[in-house]
């Protein structure tokens, strides 16, 4: 067959499934995040909570996890209009504070100050930590 033809035979069904696929897309979208109506507002469903880089080569891919994954990951559910673990305990998000490129001269105290809050949070709360590199690359 000769590129012509095949571009005729193919191009229907393209254009009739795109339209298709796009809206799966989309309502697999909408069902995540209405899965978790009770998610903070400033938190989306597509928030990126870790961002790892796991190749150190040119193509510098990168493993994200978002909140919505996170939460499936915990089995969470919206109970009483609070998101809650499998366990039952209060979910709560930590925007961490800890990256800088050229870090402030009280860096130390910061540190310090955020370790201590995220460990009163773990006493009550199951706690979804936010990176604060969404990226996930090295800044150098």
């Amino acid at each position: 067959m000769t590129m012509k033809v095949c571009l005729y035979l193919l191009l229907p069904i393209w254009l009739l499934a795109g339209p298709q696929i796009h809206s799966a897309q989309a309502q697999s979208k909408r069902a995540g995040s209405a899965k978790y109506v009770c998610l903070p507002p400033d938190i989306p469903a597509e928030t990126v909570v870790e961002a790892k880089q796991i190749s150190a080569t040119a193509d510098r891919r990168v493993k994200i996890e978002t909140a919505a994954l996170r939460l499936n990951k915990m089995n969470a559910r919206c109970k009483a209009g609070k998101l809650r673990d499998h366990k039952g305990r209060e979910i709560r998000f930590y925007r961490l504070q800890s990256c800088w490129g050229n870090p402030p001269a009280d860096y130390l105290a910061v540190l310090d100050a955020e370790r201590k809050e995220l460990a009163d949070l773990k006493k009550k709360f199951a706690v979804v930590e936010i990176t604060c590199n969404p990226s996930g690359l090295a800044p150098f």
